[in-house]
């Protein structure tokens, strides 16, 4: 195949071959076909198509194969049919779908373990054709001469609207002197664990005190550490955060109160409410990790702490659990004085998050493929988390975790329980985690939080019968080592 073909050129030099044989539908193939021409440079951008009648014509197949084809190809948003002219390649695609390979799953020596770890989105659920679109059209915009440090305008308006959709959260600008637009009380960030690092670079000093739940995310331990800040661990039980058990003398408390990470509880509006008072009445800041905000299941979510206390809390939210970590996008809603200080810091180091995944959050969004796969998404993990709640309740397992997120935790007796929980799991090809080491000080409970996110709904089928066995296995030593 000649990759130089001039524009226009004869059909013959379209690679293109059908097997009438095979399950995948003939104009499946086709689509697949020219994808890929494109992707390999043998289709390019301004090339004329053929006619649907004169490929099909030339593949001796029907015209409803060839226009069941360009169909698909138009909807993607990669050729255009211009009235009178004909049909046109409009950019290349990324590639064929059929044959992209999936994400590789860790690996533990020489193989690779299925996923079920807790903390990573469902993204084979994504719509691929609207991923496909949404980066193309952010591909379209003009380069940036200068960097937005504090995020694209119509990311932040974006933002804005999907906290009120989707969080219930109607965010007000309280900062007179910058302007009466909600979307200047909003920030682009890279993401949780970034903010949380900015923060501790402009809001909080070295040697300032924070309280972080304990069992906590760990990665925000490590960059408020990495700031010079003081970790202290903030108690947590089944219904998250012990408000009278903060440590007094404090900067900020770290927490996650829609679902806690990792014993995923949500809680409760009066501690929320206490929270909120304490924070007014000590002068620290309270920062709102919303992790699986927006995977809720059984009831509609409580309240957000900014939306009690947005003079005192900061609000952290992020792309990479409910679409991808590919973005590299997330977002604060925080008191001006903390927004000021966070550009400030920006301003001096350079800093700022990355424009390209903010664009494409902004397409999807725009189209409402966000919203549509915020639906499936519950949809489908909620209808996971039963079938896992299920098997393990037939064998006498319960299990931690309000109706929510994207896992739940299953208790064990002790360390050594989730060690040899974790070595069987491996060598089955299962990789899980652990909760002793979500502790900052001496573990008060064990157990493993597992995710069912990451997997395909075929590995989530052949995996849930023997992680169950799995668990039901050692509660029975267990109970034997209990009644010597």
């Amino acid at each position: 195949m000649n990759a130089s073909r001039p524009r226009g050129g004869p059909i013959s030099e379209i690679p293109i071959e059908l097997d009438r044989s095979a399950s995948i539908p003939l104009a499946v193939q086709l689509a697949d076909a020219l994808r890929a021409s494109a992707a390999s440079g043998v289709l390019r951008a301004g090339d004329r198509l053929p006619s649907t009648r004169g490929l099909a014509g030339y593949l001796r197949v029907s015209r409803t194969v060839t226009a069941a084809a360009y169909e698909q190809l138009h909807a993607e948003g990669w050729i255009v049919g211009r009235h009178g002219s004909g049909t046109f390649v409009t950019t290349s695609p990324p590639g064929a779908v059929r044959n992209v390979e999936p994400a590789p799953r860790p690996v533990t020596g020489d193989r690779r373990l299925l996923d079920l770890t807790p903390g990573a989105p469902w993204v084979h659920g994504l719509d691929r054709a609207a991923w496909r679109r949404a980066w193309r059209v952010a591909a379209d915009a003009p380069p940036l001469i200068r960097p937005q440090r504090a995020g694209l305008p119509e990311y932040r308006t974006a933002i804005v609207e999907h906290l009120l959709r989707h969080r219930g959260l109607a965010v007000v600008d309280r900062r007179d002197d910058l302007g009466p637009s909600p979307a200047d009380a909003v920030l682009a960030t890279a993401g949780t664990t970034a903010a949380v690092a900015e923060l501790a670079s402009s809001v909080l000093r070295p040697g300032d005190r924070v309280a972080v739940e304990d069992p906590g995310y760990q990665r925000a331990v490590g960059a408020l550490r990495a700031g010079g800040v003081e970790v202290l661990p903030a108690p947590v039980d089944a219904d998250g955060l012990l408000v009278d058990e903060i440590p007094e003398d404090i900067q900020a408390v770290y927490c996650s109160p829609a679902h806690q990470y990792p014993l995923g509880g949500r809680l409760p509006a009066e501690r929320r409410v206490a929270l909120v008072r304490r924070a007014r009445e000590q002068n620290f800041l309270i920062i709102e990790d919303d992790y699986d905000g927006e995977l809720r299941f059984d009831v509609a979510p409580l309240p957000l702490l900014v939306a009690l206390g947005p003079d005192v809390v900061v609000h952290l939210g992020t792309t990479s659990k409910i679409l991808t970590p590919t973005l590299g996008a997330g977002w604060m809603v925080a008191p001006g004085r903390v927004l000021g200080a966070v550009q400030e810091y920006r301003d001096l180091a350079g800093a700022g998050p990355p424009a390209a995944g903010q664009r494409v959050f902004v397409e999807l969004a725009r189209h409402g493929d966000l919203g549509r796969h915020l639906r499936r998404m519950r949809r489908e993990l909620a209808a996971r988390r039963l079938r896992l709640v299920q098997a393990l309740g037939e064998k006498g397992i319960e299990v931690l975790g309000d109706e929510a997120g994207a896992h739940v935790v299953i208790p064990l007796a002790s360390a050594a329980a989730e060690q040899r929980v974790a070595a069987k799991a491996a060598a089955a090809g299962v990789l899980i985690d652990g909760l002793a080491r979500h502790y900052q000080r001496t573990p008060r409970l064990f157990g493993v939080p597992l995710g069912y996110a990451a997997c395909t709904p075929a590995e989530f089928d052949a995996a849930l019968p023997e992680i169950v066995q799995l668990f039901a296995d050692e509660a029975g030593r267990s109970a034997d080592l209990d009644a010597e």
